[in-house]
């Protein structure tokens, strides 16, 4: 009998999840880990290490750390090998670390841009080309782009981000393109204003940025990171092995909304 509740288990699948020390990516490797995976994540800072491996122990998860820059492609490929050799092969790839810098695009420096690009687009591509090998072998495999609204929609100062996104979504596409007949699944996940530490002070009653958020988020909240769990899950598991080049928003609704009628 089909059992629909096995096609979501991540049960004894291995799950990297770059840039996990906190808040989207932290949530992702929890849910993933509650739904039977084990995990490994990278940071690039001792202090978030440190704090991020209490974290998940506190919450029963035997996390492996990995202090890696996404951008250095030896040191990925050096971290890649030690999960293959510590815990198996990857089945599960999450690009979530990036980077976002909030500058009038006649003010900000084209090193900045760069960093940007380098990043949130091509740390994906390099960390993706070092796990397909072994998916690969495998004969399976899943990878997951953290995108964003800004994938699909422009906004004042954030040229590099949207930019470096917008291109992260046709990576996204491309390589679902070439290994889709590998039985690989390439997909993205496209969070909304999301609640989190770097959000805070955003979100403060009366902060015009909070009110404009409210006022064109249909389910009137910002998100929050567990609201991301489900269908990360989703898109790791077999239930979406025929979802293939596709970017799931999580944004209560934003991208499909104008806003608010003015009143008067």
């Amino acid at each position: 009998m089909f059992d629909i509740t096995k096609q979501f288990s991540l049960t004894g699948k291995v799950a990297l999840v770059t840039g996990a020390a906190y808040g989207i990516g932290y949530a992702i490797a929890k849910a993933y880990a509650d739904a039977g995976a084990k995990i490994a994540f990278n940071c690039r800072s001792q202090e978030h290490m440190d704090k991020a491996l209490a974290d998940y122990k506190k919450d029963g998860i035997e996390a492996h750390g990995y202090l890696c820059d996404v951008t250095d492609e030896t040191a990925v490929k050096a971290m890649v090998t030690d999960i293959e050799k510590r815990l198996g092969t990857i089945d599960i790839l999450v690009n979530n670390a990036g980077i976002i810098k909030r500058t009038p695009m006649l003010e900000m420096e084209t090193a900045d841009f760069r960093q940007v690009v380098d990043i949130d687009l091509t740390a994906p591509f390099i960390v993706s080309k070092a796990v397909l090998p072994g998916m690969l072998r495998k004969g399976h495999g899943k990878i997951i782009n953290v995108c964003s609204m800004l994938s699909e929609v422009g906004r004042e100062t954030v040229a590099a981000y949207t930019a470096a996104k917008g291109g992260l979504k046709m990576l996204t596409k491309n390589i679902a393109s070439e290994f889709g007949d590998q039985n690989i699944q390439c997909n993205g996940i496209g969070p909304g204003y999301i609640a989190t530490p770097q959000t805070a002070p955003l979100r403060t009653p009366g902060h015009p940025f909070n009110a404009f958020i409210l006022s064109k988020t249909p389910a009137h909240r910002w998100g929050t990171p567990e609201d991301l769990m489900g269908p990360a899950v989703f898109l790791a598991s077999d239930a979406s092995d025929f979802v293939n080049g596709h970017i799931l928003y999580v944004d209560g609704g934003i991208l499909a909304y104008l806003g608010r009628n003015p009143q008067g």
